[in-house]
């Protein structure tokens, strides 16, 4: 088991490896106004204004919504038409490199040297970010970090060889270099087998309790298992932002369900379909609806991928 640095400073993700206290940067991102549109009049940001706090936060919506515009922005590697970003006293827009000292930043998908082994990659990022004052103090950081991910016993193995999971895992503790105050995870757990998305969800959960951690997902089940607040965006503008159980009660008694034939499917029309599942190879329809809709619908407790659905359409 690798030694901790000395000096744990309170809020550290990893003892040893912070530069300045938490209290010197409140745990909270401001968004207001943000607005971004692409050439051919694309608009991906649409006015969106969110206050985010410490924990996780889930960002959902389909693909094309604005979401990695949303993040990009945020992690300083794009720039908005208009709007503003606040991590506590730093303006993320205009001092971009005093943000990126607090920022740790996982994207769906990251490059690594084919034969290079996970201590020798992530020594190399810690330099390259400044974090540790001499290599002995920066070789704690990096055995801490990959011990706190489980990935100490393979550290001397190719990260190129490490599974679908073990990378993920190690894109955390790529992100968690320098005491980040914020990080921003983007589309984590597409592909990972059921064994490594849960080691994924703990992982997350546990670096989520002390700094504001932004889940950019499509998957609903990864936001109601891991978020306690989220937004739904789509088309580039907010839809919902709340906690996951508002977003379902808010839909109580306006949810229905029903099996059905596949044949029976085409009587649908005119009903606001949620969605259409394969149960056993038969057809089970949910819909939206403020009176009884008849028909053999039954009213059915809402979740969050109703929720979802409904703010999407």
């Amino acid at each position: 088991m690798p030694r901790y640095g000395r000096g744990r400073r309170k809020g550290c993700v990893v003892e040893g490896c912070g530069n300045r206290s938490v209290e010197s940067v409140r745990m909270q991102l401001l968004i207001e106004g943000l607005s971004k549109t692409y050439p051919g009049d694309v608009r991906a940001l649409d006015n969106i204004t969110l206050t985010i706090p410490t924990g996780m936060f889930g960002l959902l919506g389909p693909n094309g919504a604005g979401k990695s515009t949303l993040m990009r922005t945020i992690a300083t590697l794009q720039d908005a038409d208009a709007g503003s970003i606040r991590l506590g006293d730093i303006d993320v827009l205009r001092n971009k490199s005093e943000i990126r000292r607090y920022l740790g930043y996982l994207p769906q998908e990251f490059g690594v040297y084919p034969r290079t082994s996970a201590v020798a990659l992530l020594s190399h990022l810690a330099s390259l970010k400044g974090v540790g004052g001499n290599a002995k103090q920066r070789k704690e950081i990096v055995d801490a970090l990959l011990f706190r991910v489980n990935l100490y016993d393979v550290r001397h193995k190719a990260v190129a060889t490490y599974s679908g999971g073990m990378r993920q895992r190690f894109g955390i503790a790529q992100a968690l270099l320098g005491d980040p105050k914020l990080i921003i995870v983007d589309e984590p757990t597409a592909g990972l087998d059921p064994g490594e998305r849960n080691r994924f969800y703990n992982l997350l959960s546990e670096v989520g309790e002390s700094v504001v951690v932004i889940l950019s997902t499509h998957i609903v089940e990864d936001v109601k298992e891991l978020c306690q607040n989220m937004a739904i965006i789509h088309r580039g503008q907010l839809k919902f932002n709340g906690a996951p159980s508002a977003a379902e009660s808010s839909m109580r008694g306006q949810v229905w369900s029903r099996s059905m034939s596949k044949q029976d499917l085409k009587t649908l029309e005119g009903y606001r379909v949620l969605s259409t599942k394969l149960i056993e190879g038969r057809p089970i329809v949910r819909i939206f609806s403020d009176v009884d809709p008849g028909n053999g619908f039954d009213v059915a407790e809402p979740n969050l991928e109703d929720a979802f659905f409904f703010h999407i359409q």
